[in-house]
């Protein structure tokens, strides 16, 4: 009997990463701090599984140490991790002076060490691991990015009449939208191909007068509600899928 293949997710609240693995037969492990204390749940996806396990990933936490306990060297497939960008993404620039003042000087160094210690942990256990964040200051916290991407650009990889399972109503169908983000890759990580579709375009005029063009999530999805922002972080599913394809070729 074939060993069973292993993901983990972290930062990962809805799944959307691992699916297409899960799907393929993998036992997909997501850590959010969203997700429910105590076992957790399990979905049953396809030939495999996803397990949502509720974990504070700041480093330190003791539920790190529990984590790293649980895995050992060759476990692992493949790391995702989705660290929160907050504190970090440039769109939010005009308020890191605010939040200096709020929660400290080093606020921003915080929230970077969240997506390196991922990094650290996948290098101790030997995995593979891609770890994505928004234009961000991470890029000069930690180090560039190896690719950049935008979810339009996978959104090939989705079917012609594709509607989100979800979040239609947020989220274009095909992933038809630009999001410029980043992905810290280590080796063994194969950036998938592009398979671009045209980004959705809606235009409006401000009481200015002024046309500002943007997606449906570009006009939808404003405000700091935790629902608009786990809507706006979800991982785009053409994305997800393409890198299955490219780094999953024993199971797909």
């Amino acid at each position: 009997m074939a060993a069973p293949t292993f993901i983990l997710s972290f930062f990962d609240y809805t799944g959307n990463a691992v699916r297409d693995w899960a799907e393929a037969g993998a036992e997909c492990i997501c850590y959010d701090i969203q997700h429910e204390p105590g076992r957790g749940r399990s979905e049953r996806v396809g030939a495999g599984w996803i397990h949502y396990r509720h974990a504070d990933l700041t480093p330190g936490s003791e539920d790190w140490g529990w984590i790293k306990l649980a895995w050992r060297k060759g476990d692992i497939r493949l790391i995702y991790a989705f660290p929160p960008c907050d504190d970090m993404a440039v769109s939010g620039a005009k308020h890191f002076a605010r939040k200096a003042a709020e929660k400290g000087a080093d606020f921003q160094r915080k929230a970077a060490e969240m997506a390196m210690h991922v990094a650290e942990f996948a290098d101790e256990i030997e995995a593979p691991y891609v770890i994505e964040n928004p234009n961000s200051v991470l890029s000069t916290l930690w180090r560039k990015p190896d690719h950049y991407f935008n979810p339009n650009e996978f959104g090939g990889y989705l079917p012609e009449d594709d509607q989100h399972p979800r979040h239609p109503r947020y989220i274009a169908p095909r992933d038809a939208y630009t999001k410029r983000t980043g992905l810290w890759v280590s080796k063994g990580f194969q950036m998938p191909e592009a398979k671009p579709v045209e980004p959705e375009v809606i235009e409006r005029v401000n009481s200015k007068g002024k046309t500002l063009r943007g997606s449906r999530q570009f006009w939808l999805l404003g405000g700091k509600s935790l629902k608009t922002k786990n809507i706006r972080n979800e991982t785009p599913r053409g994305f997800a899928r393409a890198s299955f394809l490219a780094n999953g070729e024993e199971l797909a």
